[in-house]
């Protein structure tokens, strides 16, 4: 069976050798925290994801506007929106997410493949607040640098981190690091199967967590937000079940008024 991630870390090393990321423009500044925005947040705090490819599902939703999507996303309630800027696999363009920043009063997450600092550099300069970063590409050492080191250099710019997790020892380990929020992902990125019942072995496995816990992937219904939060996420990243809907505004708004 082909291991996706390699098939994700291969393409991102080939698109970053394409210059991609080489981008000429002054740094759009104005950050703000996806962090206190979960924390402040007075309902569900539910991030969103401009995702117009799934590698699961496919083709999600044929964009002619993102900016009325990333304005839908907002007036529905979402606390942060994730921007796809992986262009192979997931459709996505750092374009894209230039224009969600300067049209929404929300903290913007930079969602790609992040194997070099050249990323992160480009996120600063289009905006971005926060970057995703995955534990299991460094653990597997596919990059040159530490996580740590990504870390430091990300919060050095102004952004925030959101690292990614998909087992116990991966997120004992991530806790361990100085990365602003650890996300929990319900897929494997191996074989892309999702399984809800992921956060709820990792954070029934250990005696709480001073961080801020966001469970990502496979969220469908409010039943799952539910589910999620009794276990102990915080917050809930929602990408092809928002991206398919006829109503994006309202869709958001159901998740958002689970709790």
């Amino acid at each position: 069976m082909v291991d996706f991630l390699d098939v994700l870390v291969n393409d991102a090393i080939k698109t970053l050798q394409s210059g991609y990321y080489n981008l000429k423009i002054n740094n759009i500044k104005c950050k703000v925290s996806l962090k206190k925005f979960i924390i402040n947040c007075k309902h569900t705090p539910i991030i969103t994801e401009i995702k117009p490819i799934s590698p699961s599902y496919g083709n999600l939703r044929i964009i002619t506007n993102v900016k009325d999507i990333a304005q839908d996303m907002e007036a529905g309630g979402a606390i942060g929106i994730s921007v796809l800027t992986e262009p192979k696999h997931f459709g996505g363009s750092l374009m894209n997410l230039i224009k969600v920043k300067k049209c929404v009063n929300l903290p913007v997450l930079m969602k790609d493949i992040i194997i070099d600092p050249i990323q992160i550099e480009a996120a600063a300069k289009i905006g971005a607040d926060a970057i995703l970063l995955i534990y299991s590409i460094f653990e597997r050492r596919y990059v040159n640098y530490s996580i740590n080191e990504l870390i430091h250099l990300a919060q050095s710019m102004g952004l925030e981190v959101l690292l990614e997790t998909h087992n116990k020892e991966e997120f004992l380990a991530a806790l361990k690091t100085n990365a602003n929020l650890i996300g929990i992902n319900n897929r494997d990125l191996k074989t892309l199967k999702v399984d809800l019942q992921i956060t709820k072995e990792i954070l029934s496995s250990i005696n709480g967590c001073d961080k801020i816990v966001i469970s990502e992937s496979g969220i469908q219904t409010p039943e799952d937000i539910r589910f999620l939060w009794s276990c102990g996420a915080k917050a809930f990243l929602i990408g092809s079940t928002i991206m398919r809907a006829k109503n994006i505004k309202e869709k958001v708004k159901e998740f958002v008024m689970v709790l």
